[in-house]
């Protein structure tokens, strides 16, 4: 299959454990025309080898660093946006957290599917962003099945490790 005739899927995940759990999709990239877009770190920057013109950073940053979080937020957000009318992908798969809220809402907005996988590492509680995608989510994915009481709406698939 050429690859002006796959679907092109956004692959968006934070740094860490999220990136950790996104890169377990990594056989479904040969089927489609993917890209990668996650925080830039040091730990992060052999993806740039590994997936080379596939791999696109945003700044790092946790809710944590309270001073810059919000600049950062902004400045992810507007890079964001930027990044969608580049890639303009039909489907958003995201594995959390707060670096693939503001890319999901753009999505959903201009009409991409979003699919949302609820990190392996909550079992008992929502994730902020899960909270928040839920809702419009086209696709939720827990990966426990304890996780459909409180995301009744959800899919259980088991775990992706």
């Amino acid at each position: 299959m050429k690859k002006k005739d796959k679907k092109k899927i956004l692959f968006i995940s934070s740094t860490g454990g999220h990136l950790s759990e996104m890169l377990m999709l990594s056989p479904m990239f040969e089927k489609y025309d993917y890209h990668i877009i996650t925080e830039k770190t040091k730990s992060n920057m052999f993806l740039l080898e590994k997936y080379p013109n596939k791999v696109d950073f945003l700044l790092y940053g946790t809710k944590t660093h309270f001073l810059t979080y919000p600049f950062k937020l902004i400045y992810n957000t507007l890079k964001s946006l930027l990044l969608y009318f580049k890639i303009r992908p039909k489907v958003i798969i995201t594995t959390g957290a707060h670096t693939a809220g503001p890319m999901c809402c753009i999505g959903k907005l201009f009409g991409s599917k979003i699919i949302y996988i609820e990190t392996l590492a909550n079992s008992k509680t929502k994730t902020v962003t899960g909270r928040i995608i839920y809702h419009f989510a086209d696709l939720f994915i827990v990966q426990w099945e304890s996780m459909l009481k409180l995301y009744p709406k959800a899919k259980y698939w088991g775990c992706i490790y």
